[in-house]
């Protein structure tokens, strides 16, 4: 259990989702005690905690959504549903005794460097302070959901949420549904409610390029066999890794795999989709890979059940009975669902983190955030962020990127000869003026509305490259790109 009257702490993590949890475990793996989580909800998981609404799966294989140092091995099927994957972490957990360092319940407002201290200070919503020589947020990039401000909806008298907001006695039942987007998470709720509700009706800003999910589901015999002799799944792993790292090729223009990919999404759409005029609506007009590369094998289906509609005029506001579109059609609802995203620019949300001389991130970042690996920022002393701008995968998973980070920061918290370490401007500058450079031959930096672009249309949440790319920047820690401060002596134990 924490010591409620401790204050001091060597490391604070923030947030125990799938970043913070690894963070703490390879830690534990070090040997290194002296740290703290702090979790503002009132369990551990993260966007898997609080993304519970129906049929929410993960979309990357599960041989690779998971930690190599803690293999999932008895996952039972290639794409992970929602509960399954909120026990792995809770194994994790348990695992490397991480949960008697999580402060649940514990919403951080205010970090600030002190440089007399050469260290961190913490202000918690509860009014109390806490000290760290390194403050490490794994606070994610999808975190805070985003409800657009339509005119007139405090005026509509049915009921309407997010989907990340999802209410645990929501009935929906006989009831007339709206789905306001159809990307990501709607893919994966639309058919769920499909089955539910009188009638649903879909309102797509933008069509998605989406490819055949196939799902696998591994019988007894395969698990037993994973359990017995995990090289087995180490190797699915390597080949899948492979296969998703050949694959990211489908984001550069003009390749001959992005030719491919385009050939099969919009195969993938033909042989579900038979109606011409439906299949029309559902055809992207924007370079594939743009957006985010969906997969989904049982979306197409919904949409052309006789109690689903798919609608492509825009919303324009809301009246007390349901929406009004663009071309001035009155649709009636009961109940209103939100697909509408997460406001991805803003990592640090409201938290204010306050580095030297007094600068705010937000103020740091208010071109873009940018970051030197994606983890730390000149001025932001002792801060490594997991999950950090330009991170961002589209071909292949997270979960080792994170990894990656999370032994980059570990060597990085292990140097011992200096209180502090401050990346430097020069090296910041120069890493991220390549990365945008790289950029410029991404699908990623076309000309469509996504979340992984700011308002000026930079790049700011995907990583240009592929994961060995990443990975060979960033495996190990030099001390040349910091400045190093004082003298330690203090042992991070």
């Amino acid at each position: 259990m924490l010591n409620a009257a401790k204050s001091t702490y060597d490391i604070v993590i923030l947030g125990a989702g799938f970043g913070g949890l690894g963070m703490a475990a390879q830690l534990k793996m070090q040997g290194i005690e002296n740290f703290i989580v702090l979790e503002r909800g009132s369990r551990i998981g993260g966007v898997w905690r609080d993304n519970a609404y129906p049929g929410a799966a993960c979309d990357t294989e599960s041989h690779l959504y998971c930690y190599s140092f803690f293999p999932h091995l008895r996952v039972s099927r290639m794409y992970a549903d929602r509960q399954e994957l909120l026990r792995y972490m809770d194994a994790l957990a348990a695992h490397y005794d991480v949960l008697p360092h999580v402060q649940l319940n514990s919403e951080l407002t205010k970090a600030r460097w002190d440089e007399s201290a050469q260290r961190w200070s913490f202000e918690l919503a509860d009014g109390s302070h806490l000290q760290a020589r390194f403050f490490v947020p794994a606070w994610g990039q999808l975190n805070k959901p985003a409800i657009p401000a339509f005119r007139g909806l405090e005026s509509f008298a049915g009921q309407y949420f997010h989907s990340a907001q999802w209410p645990q006695d929501a009935q929906l039942a006989g009831k007339r549904v709206a789905s306001i987007g159809a990307a990501a998470s709607a893919v994966q709720y639309v058919p769920e409610v499909a089955k539910e509700a009188a009638h649903l009706t879909v309102f797509q800003r933008s069509a998605n390029w989406i490819m055949p999910r196939n799902q696998i589901v591994f019988s007894e015999d395969q698990l037993d066999a994973y359990s017995a002799e995990p090289d087995l799944f180490h190797e699915s792993r390597r080949q899948l890794h492979a296969f998703r790292e050949n694959g990211f090729a489908r984001t550069r223009h003009g390749t001959d795999a992005q030719q491919e990919g385009i050939k099969m999404a919009s195969g993938h759409l033909a042989a579900q989709v038979p109606d011409a005029a439906l299949r029309a609506k559902l055809t992207p007009d924007y370079e594939f890979a743009c957006k985010r590369i969906l997969r989904s094998d049982d979306y197409y289906p919904a949409l052309m059940r006789s109690n689903v509609s798919l609608e492509t005029a825009a919303v324009d506001h809301f009246m007390t009975r349901g929406i009004v579109d663009s071309n001035g059609t009155l649709h009636e609802f009961d109940v209103v669902i939100f697909g509408t995203g997460f406001e991805s620019q803003a990592f640090q949300g409201d938290l204010q983190v306050i580095g030297r001389d007094g600068q705010t991130l937000h103020q740091r970042w208010q071109d873009g955030a940018q970051a030197y690996l994606g983890m730390t920022v000149p001025g932001f002393p002792n801060l490594f962020m997991i999950y950090g701008p330009n991170t961002n995968l589209n071909h292949n998973s997270i979960i080792t990127m994170l990894e990656i980070q999370q032994r980059y920061i570990i060597q990085a918290v292990k140097t011992l000869e200096a209180q502090s370490l401050d990346v430097k401007e020069d090296a910041f500058s120069a890493y991220n003026d390549a990365l945008q450079t790289n950029m410029q031959s991404s699908a990623f930096s076309s000309d469509c509305s996504s979340w992984y672009k700011n308002a000026a249309g930079k790049v700011i949440n995907n990583w240009s490259g592929t994961v060995d790319e990443y990975r060979a920047l960033a495996t190990d820690w030099r001390a040349s790109d910091f400045h190093l401060s004082g003298v330690q002596s203090e042992t991070a134990s």
